[in-house]
């Protein structure tokens, strides 16, 4: 028999049982599927996407979709039609757990029970929608560094807080000076050839685009997938290697016909492959940094991987360049 899924008290009720309706169809193992039917007919229900198969105490065994029990044979026994073991969550699990949980399991409506599974009602289709969007959206302002998904986050473009996004610029104020000091350290390579920060815009602009894109995608597969997170950070390290190598190569032949310096041409390269990588490994290891510590993914994972992105492939390049068109 399945467990509850429980992620855990939300001390803000944004929990199963803030979304629960307890007026759904019910029926025992051995009732055949005719008499369901005969039954329901004519009863008004809060969401009927699924008939709740339950034990004599009241637990809950399983669910028969409304679509099967309208095709079976009026014969059929609901305990043959029933989806087993019957997938559920306990009243205090998280909603955007609840929502994966329906995607997961393929189901419209997710059955809230207690400890002992008795059925305390269902999370409805239209609750879950209401869900994933609320979620999209509170993921949307945390990656913009806004704290909190409330009436003032939504209204931030009519009435903006400064306090709500200052703190997140001055970190990025801190990052921009260090990396002033950075360029300011290879004051000698710039004398030498000017020509070598026509680059640093879009390199640093590349590297940020590719660790959006990798943060983007963690902020939503970590709370989907079931994958080991080494293999997923394998991977976003692979992606960011061969997109950097793309990237790089067509950079250096494009510095290479434009300038006519293959020395620069090549640092040029060797520094977009490069920051490509790490740009994808930090887009991906802060939300993971976050999720391990019991915050949301989400939660200010882009602006803080933003400074540290233009921080170090600044410092690529620069090194790169030391290195290769010295």
């Amino acid at each position: 028999m399945a467990e509850p899924v429980n992620a855990g008290w939300n001390a803000a009720t944004e929990t199963a049982a803030r979304h629960l309706v307890t007026r759904v169809p019910r029926a025992a193992p051995d009732e055949r599927a005719d008499a369901v039917l005969a039954r329901l007919a004519g009863q008004v229900f809060d969401c009927a996407e699924s008939v709740c198969v339950l034990g004599a105490a009241g637990d809950l065994e399983g669910l028969v979709p409304l679509t099967r029990l309208l095709a079976a044979a009026p014969g059929a026994r609901v305990a043959d039609l029933a989806l087993r073991p019957a997938p559920a969550v306990a009243p205090d699990t998280d909603q955007e757990t609840v929502a994966n949980a329906a995607i997961r399991h393929g189901i419209a409506a997710v059955p809230v029970v207690d400890a002992a599974r008795r059925l305390l009602g269902v999370v409805p289709p239209q609750a879950l929608l209401e869900v994933l969007r609320h979620e999209h959206v509170e993921d949307l302002h945390r990656l913009a560094g806004i704290a909190r998904a409330s009436v003032q986050a939504r209204n931030a473009l009519e009435a903006p807080r400064v306090r709500d996004r200052l703190p997140w610029l001055l970190v990025g104020l801190a990052g921009s000076t260090l990396a002033a000091a950075l360029m300011g350290s290879f004051e000698a390579s710039l004398q030498a050839n000017v020509a070598i920060a026509f680059f640093v815009p879009g390199i640093v602009y590349l590297a940020d685009a590719i660790g959006t894109q990798s943060e983007a995608i963690a902020v939503r597969g970590l709370s989907l997938s079931h994958a080991p997170v080494g293999r997923l950070l394998l991977g976003e390290l692979r992606t960011g290697l061969l997109l950097g190598l793309v990237l790089g190569a067509l950079g250096a032949l494009g510095v290479w016909l434009w300038l006519g310096e293959p020395r620069l041409a090549s640092a040029v390269g060797v520094a977009l492959a490069a920051a490509g990588a790490v740009a994808t490994t930090i887009g991906f290891v802060f939300p993971w940094l976050f999720a391990s510590l019991g915050r949301d993914p989400a939660f200010g994972s882009g602006p803080l991987a933003t400074v540290i992105q233009d921080v170090l492939s600044l410092a690529i390049y620069f090194v790169t360049v030391s290195w290769v068109a010295a």
